[in-house]
């Protein structure tokens, strides 16, 4: 397997999940809340101020909370045998945390499932976060086992499909795709960096206080 591959052991895979999460959510909490802001102005010209807060207060409770997601990532992605970490680097990628994110092709949800995919994977609403990470994580696991682990393959098959990565042996000649896998294995390797500067302060500081105590 590739050093940037899946195959990491369950304190490493859960280690820095959240570090990963507060650092690639916040922009999309913050356009989610401006969204919801705006809406709720325009609904408060039409409506009233009243019936503006009783809508926002029902999209309030209807939102998924960050530790809720992170949570359901981490229980998913263990039970699969996938980083979680990795799952995460994709739900930025694929729909910045946006579980109502649609894009161009049809793709939808976090893990921006296609409706053929979606059908393929039973998944019966690609906007129901639970439902579309449960079915995302099982795809990237089908591929991880297909691809034999080589994490750029794996990638390329994810976004552009496991057909173009066999015709062209390789990461397809698509600048979206490209881009697309060197974006995760980017956030993947700033985590990884991460991950080791805070063990050499931890091991420092360990030094530091065994001198002091002799």
């Amino acid at each position: 397997r590739p050093a940037d591959g899946p195959a990491v052991s369950r304190r490493e895979a859960l280690g820095g999940l959240g570090a990963l999460l507060l650092a690639v959510v916040p922009a999309y909490l913050m356009a989610r809340d401006h969204r919801a802001s705006s809406a709720v102005t325009a609904e408060a010209a039409l409506a009233g101020t009243a019936e503006a807060a009783a809508i926002e207060e029902e999209d309030a409770a209807s939102e998924v909370t960050l530790q809720e997601i992170e949570s359901h990532i981490r229980e998913v992605a263990t039970r699969y045998g996938v980083s979680p970490r990795l799952v995460a680097a994709i739900i930025e990628a694929e729909s910045s945390f946006n579980p109502r994110a649609v894009s161009r092709r049809g793709a939808r949800g976090l893990m921006q499932l296609m409706p053929a995919t979606a059908s393929y994977l039973d998944v019966a609403d690609s906007f129901d976060p639970y439902k579309n990470i449960e079915g995302g994580v099982r795809h990237l696991r089908q591929l991880i086992d297909r691809f034999d682990g080589n994490l750029p393959l794996v990638l390329a098959a994810y976004n552009a499909g496991e057909g173009a990565v066999r015709r062209y042996g390789g990461v397809p000649p698509y600048r979206e795709t490209r881009r697309y896998v060197a974006r995760i294995l980017r956030r993947l390797r700033q985590e990884r960096s991460r991950r080791r500067a805070g063990a050499v302060v931890l091991v420092s500081a360990g030094a530091r206080g065994q001198g002091g105590g002799q």
